[in-house]
């Protein structure tokens, strides 16, 4: 049997969209849900036990400020954060791009400029990390490139780093010399 490697960030979306999904959710509720959609990842076979891995991830997930309990009588709900759902929209963002490199190319690129003063350089990382993570390609300091329809993604990291102005998203029919970025994103 092949060994799965499990990509940083994949259980944390699977708990927080089954979180979000029930929009108040009960630890007993969470636990099937989850465990079966970790199970696909090959937790709960052998190696771990998918209730406390469950446990585990839940704890970090409420010590990082993502989600929160409240309880009701017996209950105890499981909701989340704004943080939360800012992280969860993320991965939700990202799929839809990865989901959208399997298009055909229109011919057009998508140019992402900024300027983010210094005082911002912690959200000028982020993004940076962020569009490198998507498959962006650095064309200048901080001009970046990328081959497939972003708009939404863009706009949600604009307001997810609170960056408005800062961040300028473009649309570009004709760049000269492209052939190198072509042949970067396998266009040719």
């Amino acid at each position: 049997m092949k060994s799965r490697i499990i990509k940083k960030g994949t259980i944390v979306k699977v708990v927080l969209t089954c979180i979000a999904g029930a929009g108040l959710i009960t630890m007993a509720t969470l636990a099937p849900n989850a465990i079966r959609s970790l199970s696909m990842f090959g937790i709960g076979k052998k190696k771990y036990n998918a209730n406390s891995y469950l446990k585990t991830v839940v704890g970090k997930l409420h010590k990082k400020g993502l989600i929160y309990f409240r309880e009701d009588g017996e209950n105890k709900y499981i909701e989340l954060t704004p943080q939360g759902e800012k992280l969860l929209a993320q991965y939700e963002a990202t799929d839809i791009i990865i989901n959208n490199q399997n298009k055909i190319w229109d011919g057009k690129w998508r140019v992402v400029m900024f300027d983010i003063k210094e005082y911002s350089r912690f959200a000028r990382r982020q993004l940076r990390d962020t569009l490198i993570k998507i498959g962006f390609v650095r064309v200048q300091n901080s001009v970046w490139i990328f081959p497939y329809d972003c708009e939404e993604f863009i706009f949600l990291l604009k307001t997810n780093f609170e960056l408005g102005k800062s961040v300028l998203f473009m649309t570009v029919e004709k760049l000269e010399n492209d052939s190198w970025l072509k042949k970067e994103f396998g266009l040719q």
